[in-house]
């Protein structure tokens, strides 16, 4: 498998409200800062391995996955959206501005993500700078995620040709939450792989969707360094041999695992946070299943710099096929 790694961004996908998304313990504008870092050490270089995406994912993407009930009229409700972004003040906010603020760049991210499985099918290894909204569903934002990326992207590669409707696709989910939406979404879909190992003790406990997982990795809170990697170096490798003839894996690498973070409960440390990463990269390349990674979540003013540290070990592992 030929291995050349895309950095998907855009400036654009940081979202700034008037200083409203402050208001949540989600760092929206972590794009950019992983982005800038990533220039800090690789300089011009950068720019080589970046792709961004030309537009945002259209409505008749978005249906593919959404309803037209929700895209019409929840989306278009400020109140509806308050809720679902967990940003209350905005149900006083008029639509329009939501819009072009908090869901333009979402969709843009969207798009991001679509693009990062057609550079994985095509290189081997990618990574958007945003994305992995994994609670959202059908008819359904929660957990500010409004769109649901990874489902849209795979949706679009079949309808492209560029994989088949029964091939096999992995949804690999080491976000401290739930991949509730996702599980959802694809919940009689039998082409579809889910590994999702999270925190059971905080949001979403969708038992319903829980039902959908394949390889279902409940943790407790507080969990350590050494219980949630050796659960991860015994789960993984059998789940990704039990589907080894997948065409695309798709790696939701939330930071929310890591322990100064405000929300994920969990104990992990940026060097095993770093060595989780580095795991999956190196068993799914050693399986030759192109992978495409998303950011999730990540709600420590660290996140970003986790990101980076994973980035960092990618390009200088793998970039244009040798070390920098």
């Amino acid at each position: 498998m030929k291995l050349n790694p895309s950095i998907i961004f855009s400036p654009k996908y940081d979202i700034q409200f008037f200083g409203l998304e402050k208001l949540h313990p989600f760092d929206s504008c972590k794009y950019g800062r992983v982005w800038k870092e990533l220039k800090k050490i690789f300089g011009k270089n950068l720019d080589n391995w970046t792709k961004s995406p030309e537009r945002e994912v259209l409505t008749d993407e978005l249906s593919t996955v959404h309803t037209q009930g929700y895209l019409s009229e929840f989306l278009t409700n400020s109140w509806y959206l308050s809720q679902a972004l967990e940003l209350l003040p905005l149900a006083l906010v008029p639509y329009k501005l939501i819009d072009r603020a908090v869901l333009y760049p979402m969709r843009l991210a969207t798009r991001g993500t679509i693009l990062a499985a057609e550079c994985a099918l095509e290189d081997g290894i990618s990574v958007n700078l945003s994305g992995g909204y994994h609670h959202a569903s059908r008819e359904q934002g929660e957990g500010f995620c409004i769109y649901s990326d990874i489902g849209i992207a795979i949706y679009q590669l079949r309808q492209s040709g560029k994989i088949k409707s029964d091939d096999k696709v992995l949804v690999i989910d080491l976000d401290a939450h739930q991949g509730n939406g996702i599980a959802r979404i694809f919940y009689k879909d039998e082409s579809v792989f889910i590994l999702d190992m999270y925190n059971e003790d905080i949001y979403p406990q969708d038992s319903w969707a829980r039902k959908r997982i394949n390889a279902n990795i409940p943790l407790n809170s507080g969990t350590n360094n050494s219980v949630y990697l050796d659960k991860l170096k015994t789960e993984l490798p059998l789940f990704i041999k039990t589907y080894k003839d997948a065409k695309i894996a798709f790696y939701n690498a939330g930071t929310d695992i890591y322990e100064n973070d405000s929300i994920g409960k969990l104990r992990i440390s940026k060097q095993a946070v770093l060595e989780r990463d580095k795991f999956v990269f190196n068993s799914l390349i050693d399986s030759e299943i192109p992978c495409a990674m998303v950011l999730s979540g990540g709600y420590s003013k660290e996140s970003y710099k986790l990101v980076v540290n994973t980035i960092d070990y990618i390009l200088r592992t793998w970039a244009m096929g040798s070390r920098i």
